[in-house]
């Protein structure tokens, strides 16, 4: 398979993801392996960013010792670090002509064996989630050709990621309606039932559910699943209902 096959390839198994259950950790690392494979770069890795919107490192499937060592200070210095602050391209080049701003960064990717190092942003419009680092042992930096396209890798990369939250959010939202649902059922359950049984109205059954659930500490639909299965309101675990007597609408 040639280079421009096996940059097709990458573009359609990232595509793949937004019709399937998505696994965030598997996409970051196939990111990284396919830069490695298809780029003249020695390692690659993706940084994302927490709520706090400071930048960590998912643990990488198989990071090299190299690669191992530098990330902890890449998540607070260096070119991955500034491409998610400014969500651009960061490009210094030749690591022995870095910024002053990243003396831990350059100084640990040089005692690793990196000699040149570029990121891009993983952005989507106005949002950024985080950046892809590259580093190169080769004596020529990365040509801008190759960083336009893991640019475009980092931009598919970061469609499916926001999919796969999207996603995921709507399931949390689905499960709360459905519990809220099933919450409100079984209120109005316990309603008709505490109003048949006591011969109140709908209204007053209700006030009683919620006042015997604010006196006792319980939640309301805690309460109505008792009455529903007991008929009527639960009695203090201190105290015994007669028997044969109901208790008073609370």
């Amino acid at each position: 398979m040639n280079r421009e096959e096996e940059i097709t390839r990458t573009f359609v198994e990232l595509a793949d993801t937004l019709v399937e259950d998505v696994d965030a950790g598997a996409l970051q690392h196939h990111l990284a392996v396919r830069c490695r494979e298809i780029l003249d770069i020695a390692d690659a890795a993706v940084l994302l960013a927490c709520e706090d919107r400071r930048l960590y490192s998912p643990a990488p499937r198989d990071p090299s010792p190299a690669l191992s060592t530098l990330l902890d200070v890449a998540v607070r210095e260096g070119p991955a670090a500034d491409a998610y602050r400014t969500a651009a391209t960061v490009y210094p080049g030749d690591l022995a002509e870095t910024p002053g701003a990243w003396p831990g960064f350059t100084a640990r990717a040089r005692d690793a064996g990196y000699t040149h190092a570029a990121a891009v942003a993983l952005r989507r419009r106005q949002e950024t989630l985080g950046s892809l680092l590259l580093l190169s042992t080769a004596a020529a930096p990365l040509p801008a050709a190759d960083l336009a396209l893991a640019q475009a890798f980092a931009d598919a990369t970061t469609i499916s990621l926001l999919h796969a939250r999207a996603l995921q959010q709507a399931d949390t939202v689905n499960d709360q309606l459905r519990t809220a649902l099933r919450s409100r059922v079984l209120i109005e359950q316990a309603k008709g039932i505490l109003a048949v049984r006591r011969n109140i109205s709908p209204d007053d059954a209700f006030t009683a559910l919620r006042r015997h659930a604010r006196h006792h500490h319980l939640r309301l639909v805690t309460v109505a699943q008792e009455v529903i299965d007991n008929q009527d309101l639960p009695q203090p675990r201190s105290a015994a209902r007669p028997p044969g007597r109901d208790s008073p609408a609370e």
